[in-house]
């Protein structure tokens, strides 16, 4: 219990801090309504409970601000705060996203966002809409009709309590979804495997040929790096596969690695490109040849035997010698003697939409075509990602997948379904596809958005970005103004310069998240 203290104390004292202001606002704001009423004791007793209740809840805003964005068993993410300390660029596909110089507004009270998840059926209605839509339509039409979001658009608002479509233009069009695909992989995965699902790569040791085997179970946040995190250390497996093999007196081994899990071509369509490292079912660090985490980054042309050299080099450090590693199969009489697992799907599929990172979402995609019975390859992913949403009952009419990153130019996707994607996230019955919220980036706070909205919705909005040449969308929620939850869909194609696409559609959503339409 001291120990949880003393964790909790600084940050509730920041909390405490950051609220002052808001709970003087607030106070003055009360204090002339108050001086009108009789002082009779009931009164004053009612005035109390006001004020109390006014205090508590800005110092809950302010907490859950200074928290940042909480998963669905109450926990925070801590993506802010890593996103802050990185200070690197976001999605692969996206340009810079390192943290702005400008602090961000305040994001209102969690309580309204909370009640829109809790609330939703999960589906899209067809039912009528609102008498709001009037409004909203006049408040997004002509910012959706700038001439900077090029030549072919579609737009959807969806209310996620209600399932309620509020506005639409050009939904059921397919069109380049860019990165915003990751989201239909997200929820995949998810459904395929289940939230807490883990990745584990092992070493084992052939009975006969006394060979080791160091073997790819698709884990695509392995590390070789000497601090690990919460990520699968490839220096801790050797660490224990040397231990094993020093207590049988074996200090010289044959070493091979095997990589059969994925199959098909390991080369994404778009070629070599810093983007995106060949798919491979054993990588450590995403083939990265410099020290980042996420953004473009040179990567090596053989991420497996990367890997299988580098476990050599800590098997060696811990007295174990090896021949230099070869491609091979593990047999399934191989005796396992250890394994490292990754963090939790929902962990890596947060990661991945935070991030937006390609090679999360393409090992994603070949991990849900196996559990579908699919092959591991681009093609087997891309059926797979179908079928999942199919059995979700999700609208795919017109839908097209070619990969899971939406790298691929021939993907296409609809802002109807990338809404009803959203809605489904936020279904009570389906909590384990509740991570696709809580990984969405938050505006002018992590990820490919952590400089974006800083003078304007920073807090309230959460969107997945998308970005190719010609090509921009924006896929998430935002809290309007009356505290509604509400899931949107920005595409655009044809456009002439991203930058400019980009805040065309950062316009329509911090307007979305300022209108009490819906």
């Amino acid at each position: 219990m001291r120990r949880i203290a003393n964790a909790v104390r600084p940050r509730l004292a920041r909390a405490a801090t950051a609220a002052k202001p808001r709970i003087a606002r607030l106070t003055k704001a009360v204090r002339p309504e108050l001086a009108h009423l009789p002082r009779r004791r009931t009164d004053r007793t009612w005035q109390y409970t006001a004020g109390a209740a006014t205090a508590g809840l800005a110092l809950a805003a302010a907490v859950v601000t200074a928290a940042g964005p909480w998963d669905a068993n109450g926990q925070r993410t801590a993506e802010r705060d890593r996103a802050t300390a990185l200070e690197r660029s976001g999605g692969a596909d996206h340009g810079g996203s390192g943290t702005s110089p400008r602090t961000p507004q305040a994001a209102p009270s969690a309580a309204a966002v909370l009640a829109g998840l809790g609330g939703t059926t999960g589906t899209v209605s067809t039912k009528k809409t609102p008498t709001g839509r009037q409004a909203l339509t006049d408040v997004l039409g002509p910012l959706l009709d700038a001439p900077a979001l090029g030549s072919g658009r579609g737009a959807a608002v969806v209310d996620v309590t209600t399932g309620t479509r509020l506005y639409a233009a050009g939904a059921d069009q397919a069109l380049i979804p860019a990165s915003t695909t990751k989201i239909a992989t997200a929820v995949a995965a998810l459904s395929a495997l289940g939230s807490d699902h883990r990745f584990t790569t092992r070493a084992a040791l052939e009975p006969d040929t006394g060979e080791l085997v160091l073997t790819g179970g698709g884990d695509p946040a392995l590390t070789a790096r000497r601090d690990a995190g919460d990520r699968a250390s490839l220096r801790t497996l050797a660490a224990d596969t040397a231990a094993t093999l020093a207590k049988r007196g074996i200090r010289r081994i044959t070493l091979s690695y095997d990589t059969t899990l994925f199959s098909g071509p390991a080369l994404h369509p778009i070629g070599v490109n810093d983007n995106l490292a060949p798919v491979s079912a054993l990588t450590a660090d995403e083939g990265r040849t410099d020290d980042s985490t996420s953004g473009p980054a040179p990567r090596v042309t053989d991420p497996a035997a990367d890997a299988a050299r580098k476990f050599a080099g800590f098997l060696h450090d811990a007295g174990i010698e090896t021949t230099p590693p070869g491609p091979s199969k593990a047999t399934s009489r191989a005796e396992t003697l250890a394994t490292v697992s990754s963090p939790t799907l929902a962990t890596l599929v947060e990661r991945m939409l935070t991030n937006s990172d390609n090679d999360i979402a393409e090992t994603l995609a070949r991990q849900t075509a196996l559990a579908s019975g699919e092959a591991g390859s681009f093609t087997g992913g891309a059926e797979a990602i179908s079928t999942q949403l199919r059995k979700l009952g999700l609208p795919l009419s017109g839908a097209s997948f070619h990969d899971g990153s939406g790298l691929d130019r021939d993907d296409r996707l609809t802002a109807n379904l990338l809404t009803a994607l959203l809605v489904k996230a936020g279904d009570p019955a389906r909590p384990g596809l509740r991570p696709v919220l809580t990984g969405l980036p938050v505006a002018g706070f992590t990820g490919t958005l952590t400089d974006r909205y800083t003078g304007g919705a920073a807090g309230v909005v959460r969107a997945k970005t998308g970005t190719l040449t010609g090509v921009n969308t924006l896929a998430g929620t935002a809290v309007d103004r009356d505290g509604h939850l509400l899931a949107f869909a920005f595409m655009a194609s044809g456009t002439t310069s991203a930058q400019e696409a980009q805040s065309a559609l950062d316009r329509t959503a911090t307007a979305l998240a300022g209108c009490g339409c819906g």
